[in-house]
């Protein structure tokens, strides 16, 4: 009984958790604000090339 109380009162993995989701989170911004910004670039430079074109 008491190793499983010490079990749930462990908390030293948690730590690794929570900067686990945190590094998963920005990870996703990371990708959505890419392809985003690479949309926008890529219609930008078309339009460049239209322009002189």
């Amino acid at each position: 009984m008491n190793a499983i109380k010490n079990f749930i009162a462990d908390e030293s993995g948690v730590t690794a958790i929570e900067y686990a989701m945190i590094a998963a989170l920005v990870a996703v911004v990371g990708l959505t604000a890419v392809k985003t910004l690479g949309t926008q670039i890529q219609t930008l430079f078309g339009r460049v090339v239209t322009a002189t074109a």
